[in-house]
């Protein structure tokens, strides 16, 4: 199997991933997690496990779903999944790390690949089919057409379980990523210790591509080793990760768990004893009980409750971040975006993971929706127009450049911005539909010369997403 053909695969299941309700584009936790994801692609580079063919070809990108399992995934062409379940149990950002490190070994050894490398050439074709079968299946019971390839679901399901050696070589090389990027050991027994005390055994049966890590006394125990041969104590406790435990608070929160369980965190911090709690509990549950209040629309409590974690962390800068972005956003919900702008002043805030001075992607998105509420569209395009050109994958970005313009009356410039996020979603056709929407405003309305370079840009992205369109109906028809 190809790399190419690997990636082709990943291609065509991501893009029902995309389209999954329970698919989340949340920046807070989004950047949080790619700070530490890019921390490992330079340990695999580094180590020789990430070469360059592989670091061109693959796209290395990580979803978030909204799935209360303690899980992770892989898919073919380095696509990654991480389930806000186990996000929100993690309390070191090197039990974190260690999850991301050993999926990511998956990969970077070709385990998928060398699986399909025992069946014929058009099981990868087959493979996807099914995959997007078990989807649709998964989120509505009647689906049961979907399914509708007899026997195939159970051999299909059985080729996609790694074997022992492959996870013992994912955790191997993980383990040596993990620490060329600067993070602990002991996050990969912590991490296996809480998914082996969740019971994440084995597969869940959904969906046949999740990546469960079958754990056993054995694999802890060889983690430990390994701590013991660098002169480590594995039974220590990891110092106390303010951020983490911030991060994890929300990921529980937005996990959708519930009414009933959002009014128990949210009244978490009025339990006896919660004041004498340690501080980094303390600080958890501030986090998770102003955000439960929100989801509840209980915002001058929620407002309260983030008030009183900001003093609490004030005095470790990336918590403090992170209480101050909570503040943000709630007050942008509360319909302060005022406040938003006092909380968020253009310049330097330090970022959770490289603490550099910079403004991340939550402060950006952040302010531009403050700025288009309180009428400085023209400032939010300036700001959103920067980041894509950058980060031209950014679908978030792209939309909130879309309301900026919209805001202005730049209808041209709106439908080419949500054009390109149907792109970064891999939607072809979406991407097709607002193009030409774009193209025939453009006939109708003729502009000025920056128009008309703008309609320009628009005629290009459309003739190049009509072919790819063109393209991906090919592949597809070779699934039937």
């Amino acid at each position: 199997m190809t790399t190419l053909e690997e990636r082709k695969l990943g291609d065509s299941i991501i893009r029902e991933l995309y389209r999954d309700p329970d698919y989340i584009d949340d920046p807070v936790i989004g950047e949080y997690v790619d700070g530490l994801w890019r921390a490992l692609l330079a340990g695999a580079r580094a180590r020789g496990e990430l070469t360059p063919e592989l670091e061109e070809r693959y796209a290395w990108e990580v979803l978030l779903g909204r799935d209360r399992a303690i899980n992770a995934f892989a898919l073919p062409g380095g696509y990654f999944g991480l389930h806000l379940g186990l996000v929100g149990v993690v309390t070191t950002r090197d039990e974190l790390a260690s999850v991301l490190a050993h999926e990511m070994s998956h990969i970077t050894q070709r385990h998928i690949p060398r699986m399909l490398s025992q069946q014929s050439r058009q099981a990868p074709l087959m493979m996807a089919a099914m995959v997007i079968g078990m989807i649709a299946a998964s989120k509505n019971p009647q689906a049961g057409t979907a399914l509708a390839v007899g026997g195939q679901a159970a051999l299909i399901q059985q080729q996609l379980n790694y074997s022992r050696d492959m996870e013992r070589e994912a955790d191997r090389i993980g383990y040596g990523v993990l620490e060329q990027a600067g993070y602990a050991g002991r996050g990969f027994t912590g991490m296996f210790e809480k998914l082996q005390n969740a019971s994440r055994l084995s597969d869940n049966g959904d969906w046949p591509y999740l990546r469960s890590h079958p754990l056993t006394t054995q694999r802890i125990a060889d983690m430990q080793q390994r701590q013991r041969s660098e002169g480590l104590n594995p039974s220590a406790a990891p110092p106390a990760d303010l951020e983490a435990l911030l991060v994890a608070g929300r990921a529980r929160v937005l996990s959708r768990q519930g009414v009933d369980v959002l009014r128990a965190w949210a009244s978490e911090p009025n339990g006896a004893g919660f004041s004498s709690q340690p501080l980094a509990r303390r600080a958890g549950a501030l986090y998770a009980a102003a955000l439960a209040h929100a989801q509840l629309r209980d915002l001058p409590r929620a407002q309260a409750l983030a008030t009183q974690l900001a003093l609490l962390v004030a005095g470790d800068m990336r918590a403090a971040r992170q209480a101050r972005l909570l503040q943000a956003e709630l007050a942008l919900q509360a319909g302060q975006p005022d406040r938003v702008l006092t909380l968020l002043p253009t310049g330097a805030s330090p970022r959770s993971q490289d603490g550099q001075g910079q403004a991340g992607r939550p402060e950006l998105l952040l302010r531009a929706q403050a700025l288009t509420k309180t009428g400085q569209p023209v400032e939010a395009a300036s700001l959103l127009q920067i980041w894509v050109s950058d980060r031209p994958r950014d679908a978030g970005a792209w939309q909130a450049l879309a309301a900026a313009h919209a805001a202005q009356g730049q209808v041209l410039r709106s439908l080419r911005a949500e054009g390109e996020a149907q792109l970064a979603h891999r939607e072809l056709a979406g991407a097709v539909d607002r193009f030409r929407a774009a193209q025939d405003y453009s006939r109708k309305n003729p502009g000025s010369t920056a128009d008309l370079i703008e309609a320009s840009i628009i005629d290009t992205r459309l003739r190049e997403s009509q072919a790819a369109l063109a393209q991906q109906r090919l592949d597809e028809a070779k699934l039937r």
